[in-house]
């Protein structure tokens, strides 16, 4: 256990910057599950709302600085691409 009133600050603060980036991870996966039901229903207009809120969530994550860049990069990058094969076909 911290001794020091600043390790027990530091403690809390880290608790606090846990739980909200757990918030944060979370409303990602969600918002990319809902996605891939969209996609997997073979709807494309409600598919192509899903697909703009997950990458708005992906963007607002790498904002608060949850995520790097280029992995959001990466994720967006994929699920355009599944959303434009579908989209072809």
């Amino acid at each position: 256990m911290a001794n020091t009133k600043s390790a027990k600050k530091r403690i809390e603060i880290t608790r606090k910057r846990t739980m909200r980036n757990r918030a944060i991870k979370s409303r990602v996966k969600t918002a990319i599950k809902k996605f891939e039901l969209a996609l997997a229903g073979g709807e494309l207009d409600q598919a192509r709302e899903k697909l703009v809120e997950a990458i708005r969530t992906l963007d607002k994550a790498v904002t608060k600085g949850v995520l790097h860049p280029n992995t959001a990069a990466r994720k967006k990058s994929r699920l355009q691409l599944r959303f434009n094969r579908l989209a072809a076909s």
